[in-house]
C-alpha cells in the first residue's frame, strides 16, 4: 500500500447489528480497502467504522456502505444520544502516506457525487472539504439534526447541500463527506446519571466555549449503564493530550460533586496520542494494543507482504500447489498477494541443492504460520457474516504451513549440513506452537 488513507464512515445504527453487518460485509468487498474496526453504541445508536488501504478503493468502499446504509436504515424512525444528519451521518477521510490533503478533498468531492448520483443522497462538504468557511465546522452543518436540516434546506439556500436536492432524501437523510486530520472518539464515564452535569462539563471544557482547544463535546445519556458520559472527539491530541482532557474533566466533575467511573476509545487510536499520555491513569475500559491504528495497519500490511513472501521462496515444483492455495486463500484480503515467479528451480535440479530446497521449503511453513497468526489477531474485527470465510483462510494457512513443513522434514535424509537439518527439526515444534497459539521463541 503506498498510498495511503483512512476513511472512517459513521452510520446511524447501533442497535440492529445484523444491519451494521451488512452494511461491513458491502464494503469489505472492495480490493484494497480494509475493515480495520468497527464499534458499535446502542445509546448513541450509532456504528463507527474504520477503514483504510489504497484512496480510491477506500473511496469505493464507503460508497457502497453509504449505499447499503440508505437501504437498510429508516431516519424517520431513528433515536440516539448522539446528534445526525443522515443514515450515513459522516465520512471522514484522512490522509496517511503518500497522499496529500488535497488530493484527498479531490477524492471526497468525487466520492460526495457518487453519493448522489447513485443512491440520491445529498451531501454537504466539511472542514477541509469545505467549499463554504462555515461548514468547515461539522456542527455547523448538523445545527437542529436532521429534523431541523430537513425544513431550514427547503427555505434558506444558505442550508442546502452542496450537492442534490434540497428536500433530502426521504429516509436516508444527507451525509457529511470531509477531509480532516486523526481524530480521536473518546468517551468518559460520570458517577452520576445526570446528564445536565454530563452537559455542564461538556461546556466547561469544549473549544467552542473558551475550554480547552481542539476539543468538542457534549454530554449525553448512557441509559444502558444508568450513567451520565461526556462524549468528546479530540481534534488535535498534540495540542491537547488525552491525559489534559481527562484531567479536565475529572476536575469539573469534583466541583460538582462526582467522579471519573471510567473512559473508552471508540474506533481506533494514533500511537503517539497514546505515548503524550503515558503514566496517566486514563480509566480506560477497553484499551488493548489492538486499538492502536498502527497496529492494525502492521497487521494488516504483515498479512500481505507475508503472502508474498509466502510465494517468493518457493522452491520446487512440488512447493508450487502450496504457493497456490496461499495465493488464493489471501486473494481477497490482499492486493499484495500477487508475486513473482519462483526463483528455485525444482531441488532435482543440479544448480540446487537439497540444502537450498529444505530451507525453501522452512522459510514457505514459517511465512504460512505468521500468516495464520495475523488471521487470528485480525478475527475479532471481523463481521459475523463472514467468520466462515475467516475460518476457512486460516484452515487454508495453518494447511499450508504443515504442508511446507512436511516438504521440508522429507529431504532430511538427503541433507549434509548439521545447521539446516538443526533448524529444520526445531522449525517444527515452531511451527506447531504458532498454529496451537503457545509462546514460540523467535527464530535467529
Amino acid at each position: 500500500m503506498n498510498r495511503l488513507i483512512e476513511c472512517v464512515p459513521n452510520f446511524s445504527e447501533g442497535r440492529d447489528l445484523a444491519k451494521v453487518d451488512a452494511i461491513v460485509e458491502a464494503m469489505s468487498t472492495v480490493r484494497g480497502a480494509w475493515i480495520l474496526d468497527r464499534t458499535s453504541d446502542a445509546d448513541h445508536n450509532r456504528s463507527v467504522v474504520t477503514l483504510a488501504g489504497e484512496p480510491e478503493a477506500v473511496a469505493e468502499a464507503a460508497i457502497r456502505g453509504a449505499g447499503k446504509a440508505a437501504t437498510l436504515i429508516d431516519m424517520t424512525r431513528h433515536t440516539g444520544a448522539h446528534p445526525r444528519i443522515g443514515a450515513t451521518d459522516v465520512v471522514p477521510f484522512v490522509p496517511l502516506e503518500k497522499f496529500s490533503v488535497e488530493e484527498c478533498v479531490a477524492l471526497a468531492r468525487r466520492v460526495g457525487r457518487e453519493l448522489w448520483e447513485r443512491y440520491g443522497i445529498p451531501v454537504y462538504f466539511y472542514e477541509a472539504a469545505a467549499t463554504r468557511s462555515e461548514r468547515a465546522n461539522l456542527e455547523n452543518i448538523r445545527k437542529g439534526q436532521l429534523e431541523g436540516l430537513r425544513e431550514d434546506a427547503l427555505r434558506n439556500p444558505d442550508r442546502s447541500p452542496d450537492i442534490g436536492d434540497p428536500r433530502l432524501h426521504p429516509t436516508a437523510g444527507a451525509t457529511a463527506v470531509g477531509v480532516r486530520k486523526q481524530l480521536i472518539a473518546y468517551n468518559i464515564y460520570l458517577s452520576t446519571a445526570d446528564v445536565g452535569i454530563a452537559r455542564e462539563i461538556a461546556r466547561a471544557i469544549r473549544a467552542s466555549s473558551g475550554g480547552l482547544p481542539c476539543v468538542k463535546a457534549i454530554g449525553v445519556e448512557v441509559k444502558s449503564r444508568g450513567l451520565a458520559q461526556v462524549s468528546i472527539n479530540l481534534t488535535d491530541f498534540e495540542q491537547t493530550p488525552l491525559h489534559i482532557v481527562f484531567e479536565n474533566v475529572k476536575l469539573e466533575a469534583a466541583r460538582r460533586g462526582c467522579t471519573i467511573v471510567g473512559s473508552e476509545i471508540i474506533g481506533l487510536i494514533p500511537e503517539k496520542a497514546i505515548e503524550l499520555s503515558a503514566g496517566w491513569d486514563l480509566q480506560f475500559e477497553n484499551f488493548s494494543p489492538e486499538r492502536i491504528l498502527e497496529n492494525r495497519l502492521e497487521a494488516v500490511g504483515a498479512t500481505s507482504r507475508l503472502a508474498a513472501d509466502a510465494s517468493n521462496v518457493a522452491g520446487t515444483k512440488r512447493l508450487q500447489p502450496l504457493v497456490d492455495t496461499l495465493r488464493a486463500a489471501v486473494q481477497g484480503h490482499s492486493e499484495g498477494s500477487a508475486s513473482r515467479d519462483a526463483r528455485l528451480g525444482p531441488h532435482t535440479d543440479p544448480e540446487v541443492s537439497p540444502e537450498e530446497a529444505a530451507e525453501a521449503h522452512l522459510n514457505a511453513a514459517f511465512a504460512a504460520g505468521e500468516i495464520y497468526e495475523r488471521l487470528v489477531q485480525l478475527e475479532a474485527t471481523a463481521a459475523p457474516s463472514i467468520l466462515l470465510d475467516w475460518i476457512i483462510l486460516k484452515q487454508a494457512a495453518a494447511g499450508a504451513a504443515r504442508s511446507a513443513m512436511d516438504s521440508s522434514e522429507a529431504l532430511l535424509p538427503s541433507l549434509r549440513d548439521a545447521s539446516t537439518i538443526a533448524r529444520i527439526k526445531s522449525g517444527k515444534a515452531e511451527i506447531e506452537a504458532k498454529l496451537s497459539g503457545k509462546p514460540v521463541t523467535t527464530r535467529n
